[in-house]
Parts: C-alpha cells; sequence; structure tokens
C-alpha cells in the first residue's frame, strides 16, 4: 500500500498547486446501492475533485467478516471510477484510513448519517490543515447489509 500513499500524497499536491478543493472519503462500497450513488454524489458537490479511500479486501474481512467483501478490491474500485464526479479511488489496508487522509490533506472529509463529526476517523489531520469535516445524510431504505440479507431471505431458501 506504500505505493498508494505516495501516489496519494503525488496526487494532493498537484491539485493543491492548482487551487483545487479536495473532497475526501472513504468506506468498502461493496455492493453500490442508490444510497452510494446519492451520497457520493452529494460529496462531490462540495468541492472540485472526490477522492475515495477504498477498504482492501483483508480492511473488509477484518471490519465486517470472512464473508465479506461480495465483490473484490479490483471490481469495486472499477465500479467507483465509473461513477461520474469520482476522481480517482485510493486503497487501504489498515481498519482506517488516517493515514490515506493524512497523505491525501483534504479540505473536506466527508462521512455517512450514521457518524457524529467529533467520531470520523482524521478529524484531527483535517482540522489540523484547515479543513473541515461534514456529514451527509444517509439515503433511507438503503444499506449493503440489508441487500444481503434480502438477497439471503428472498433467494437462499430457494438451494
Amino acid at each position: 500500500m506504500d505505493n498508494n500513499y505516495f501516489e496519494a500524497s503525488q496526487i494532493s499536491k498537484r491539485l493543491k498547486e492548482d487551487n483545487k478543493k479536495i473532497v475526501f472519503t472513504n468506506g468498502c462500497f461493496d455492493i453500490i446501492h442508490a444510497g452510494h450513488i446519492d451520497y457520493l454524489k452529494k460529496a462531490s458537490q462540495l468541492g472540485d475533485v472526490l477522492i475515495i479511500g477504498l477498504n482492501s479486501d483483508n480492511s473488509v474481512k477484518r471490519l465486517k467478516g470472512q464473508d465479506r467483501p461480495i465483490n473484490n478490491e479490483n471490481a469495486r474500485r472499477l465500479v467507483l471510477e465509473g461513477i461520474k464526479g469520482v476522481y480517482k479511488v485510493l486503497l487501504f489496508e489498515e481498519d482506517t484510513p488516517a493515514e490515506l487522509i493524512d497523505k491525501v490533506r483534504p479540505d473536506i472529509l466527508v462521512k455517512g448519517g450514521d457518524y457524529k463529526v467529533d467520531e470520523v476517523v482524521g478529524k484531527d489531520i483535517v482540522e489540523k490543515n484547515g479543513g473541515e469535516v461534514v456529514i451527509i445524510p444517509f439515503l433511507d431504505g438503503y444499506s449493503t447489509t440489508s441487500i444481503i440479507e434480502r438477497i439471503n431471505r428472498v433467494y437462499g431458501k430457494k438451494r
């Protein structure tokens, strides 16, 4: 992952030289749904470029359990890179994106509505550099876990 951190530093340096406002968010983004699209669209509108820190497969397994992710990191990255407004997707191996946030040095750090500002990893890094943390409310009724549960209920019975 060191290569990603070097790349993150280089991208950030170039964007800041061009006076671009960098927005950063992170997550597993395992099964992309309407809630993700709504969230990423709103996040991208907060600045000039949206950079996503994507949990690696190993990181997702540690956070969500051995049955996850459903889609591997390459597939998840490819889908995210295809979403309008996403500038760059960078993988991270750790359980939190703190080190990646430190390299990207975003102007705005964004998390979803299940967080409170004081709980957001990287808040201290972003605020120390003059940035801010923004919480974007979730679109009700959408979550990857609920989609997996529904699939298991509906299709698991037919096996």
